[in-house]
């Protein structure tokens, strides 16, 4: 078995599209390979900002041999009475590329069998490589020089090794070749004599191909770093991936900037380090130093100027913020909200006070909801102040941090904790993996907004597809999903979304719409955990009516270990069709059989114990049983047949209650 290296060296690409290349790149060489009916082992995808390099391992060195047979026409029709081809007999040689003397007869049909041969593996690596790197996919696309296709960023040189020697391979007009390139700061030029010692090659001219080994080194380094000065960092995955795919030999160096910048807020200085300029604020006893980390793509050991740079662009930022936070709080947090008038939410929809004005009254009635009515002046307080920050100026410029800034904002106001809490936990959660709120005021007035925005969505015929997710509406449904469940939350969400669609502008009839879609939602974010047939079943009884219920019956059907009660339950569903009769009359039971069931079915009591009433509809098994057995459904008798046509009505009844068994595989 062979192995195969091919490295496309390019312009620095943006790092949003590394991630992407790298799953592209490995799905169209393996659905490459497979097409072509190529064996391979392992298809192992790296990358830095400077190159994308493909590795294959295990790797046939031609296509399998092949042999086929074609069915042509019946023998009389492709030959004449004196045994030579027809038209029809030459025609299927020709179309099939065989000697004529080559065909054969059998069950009075006429066969051609062809031989290919398998091409080998380096001619069609050859043949198809500049077309598999030309259909990669991304956003931003460029043309260069005089070329018609587009790329992510201009392609400077390429490598193509097969089982240690140059595989020429073109790309637009670049020819391959075994010689790669260093670090922009190496000036020579990096052999690749054999696969195998590509990463260490690279290495020694100061590049950490492998991503996965370049995102550990990177973990290490800062840790080594903060070590040193005695602080921790705190290092998220996006901006942990940003520093990854931006260089190409990563070195941590400690930079600092002045303390009197610790007066603004935490959240403010952090989003500059992090979301601005990519560095790692470093933290002591759990409180923000002035200290930070930034990694360089850098080769030596003088950071005097790296520092001097990072110093000057971190204090112009900080300093942005200083001016934005001393003028926004020349008023108090509430005196914002009157400007919200002059900011659309969305077209149609109103104002972002319009906005607030329907998350008050939103609010409010979840509250009585879930709450009992309590917390109202706090929870109301947070939904009348919890845009307010949007019209501020510290928001304008770091928008990433609404809510954050209107929370404190909020504390120096006085505002009360519960408040300060929901303004900012009311975002909750921001991404899929993230906290949910933990202030009551914080999950109600979150549930609300998000209602709202899901709704107006909705009511303007912009619901999501598979491409778009306007307002980010998926993510809010989860976070009302995530939230209710969390925290045991009884609110009928049914009910939330025709008080929110009747509180919009525009009076738009999309219940069902929004319903299913939440719907959909439920089950997607439940599927890791459950089947698909245990959640599909359990939606009968409208779940959104009550998420509490919907888990407890899941979670008892997701248990569920009896084949005689599904398969009983099954049974019913079938004779019963579309047929419902609700009355039950004792006295047309003939059978004991019926009469026992009946008695047995009395005795069933639902108690908001979903283990406990599947244990009460398990014992009816053998009484079900013992009447199937016995008793003739259809019996010619009209009413003795509705009769127990109702019987099985109200069986079905019971099994309803926790599940549609019809969905259960």
């Amino acid at each position: 078995m062979s192995k195969y290296l091919l490295e496309i060296g390019v312009e620095e690409l943006p790092y949003k599209f590394i991630p992407s290349a790298i799953k592209q790149l490995k799905e169209s060489f393996g659905k490459f390979l497979e097409n072509n009916h190529i064996e391979y082992s392992d298809i192992n995808v790296l990358a830095t900002p400077r190159r994308l390099a493909v590795i294959i391992d295990g790797l046939a060195d031609s296509q399998p041999d092949s042999e086929k047979v074609f069915k042509g026409p019946i023998k009389k029709i492709a030959y004449d009475e004196n045994g030579n081809l027809t038209k029809a007999g030459e025609g299927f040689a020709k179309k099939n590329e065989i000697n004529p003397s080559d065909l054969y007869v059998e069950d009075d049909y006429v066969f051609a069998k062809i031989f290919t041969k398998g091409k080998d593996t380096k001619s069609i690596l050859t043949e198809n490589i500049s077309n598999i790197i030309l259909k990669l996919q991304g956003s931003h696309f460029m043309r260069w020089s005089c070329h018609d296709e587009k790329f992510s960023r201009p392609i400077r040189w390429i490598v193509s090794v097969y089982n240690n020697e140059e595989l020429p391979v073109q790309i637009l007009d670049i020819k391959s070749s075994r010689f790669s390139r260093g670090h922009r700061s190496y000036t020579q030029s990096v052999e690749i004599k054999n696969i195998d010692d590509y990463k260490d090659k690279l290495r020694k001219a100061y590049v950490i191909v492998d991503q996965n080994e370049r995102q550990a080194k990177i973990v290490e380094l800062a840790k080594e770093e903060s070590a040193k000065i005695g602080a921790t960092t705190r290092i998220s995955d996006d901006l942990l991936e940003e520093v990854t795919y931006i260089c190409e030999w990563p070195v941590a160096v400690v930079c600092n900037f002045d303390e009197e910048f610790l007066t603004i807020p935490d959240e403010v200085t952090i989003t500059v380090m992090e979301s601005h300029q990519r560095y790692f604020a470093l933290f002591k006893d759990g409180k923000l130093t002035n200290k930070f980390i930034t990694i360089a793509n850098y080769i030596g050991d003088d950071f005097s100027n790296i520092q001097a740079g990072n110093l000057r662009v971190i204090k112009a930022r900080l300093d942005d913020a200083v001016f934005f936070v001393k003028n926004d709080t020349k008023k108090p947090l509430e005196d914002y909200v009157e400007n919200l008038k002059g900011m659309t939410f969305q077209k149609g929809m109103g104002s972002v006070y319009d906005k607030t004005q329907r998350l008050i009254k939103l609010a409010k009635s979840i509250n009585e909801e879930v709450n009992n009515g309590q917390d109202s002046e706090t929870v109301i307080r947070t939904a009348y102040l919890c845009k307010a920050d949007l019209a501020t100026n510290l928001v304008f410029e770091f928008t990433e941090l609404q809510g954050y800034i209107g929370s404190d904002y909020a504390k120096l106001n006085g505002e009360a904790q519960g408040v300060v809490e929901g303004i900012k936990e009311h975002y909750f959660p921001l991404n899929a993996d993230s906290e949910l709120a933990k202030s009551i005021e914080g999950q109600i007035v979150g549930i609300a907004d998000k209602i709202d925005t899901i709704c107006a969505v909705f009511a303007s015929g912009k619901k999501p597809t598979g491409s778009s997710d306007p307002l980010g509406v998926r993510r809010a449904a989860l976070g009302i999903i995530k939230t209710v469940i969390e925290n045991k939350l009884n609110l009928n969400i049914s009910n939330l979304i025709k008080s929110a669609l009747e509180l919009l502008p525009v009076q738009v009839d999309c219940q069902k719409d929004v319903e299913e879609f939440f719907v959909q939602r439920l089950v997607i974010f439940l599927a890791d955990n459950y089947k698909k047939d245990v959640l599909e079943s359990c939606l009968n009884n409208n779940p959104l009516s009550n998420l509490s219920d919907y888990m407890a019956r899941v979670n008892a059907i997701a248990k569920l270990d009896n084949p005689m009660m599904i398969e009983n339950a099954n049974r019913i569903i079938r004779i019963l069709k579309d047929a419902s009769i609700d009355n039950i009359d004792e006295s047309l039971f003939v059978d004991d059989a019926e009469k026992k069931l009946y008695e047995c079915m009395k005795e069933v009591n639902f108690t908001n114990d979903y283990d406990n009433y599947i244990k009460q509809l398990i014992g009816l098994n053998a009484q079900i049983d013992n009447f199937f057995e016995k008793v003739l459904v259809m019996d010619k008798d009209e009413k003795i047949k509705n009769n127990r046509i109702g019987l099985l009505t109200a069986l079905k009844k019971d099994y309803d209650r926790i599940a549609d068994f019809s969905k259960l595989h």
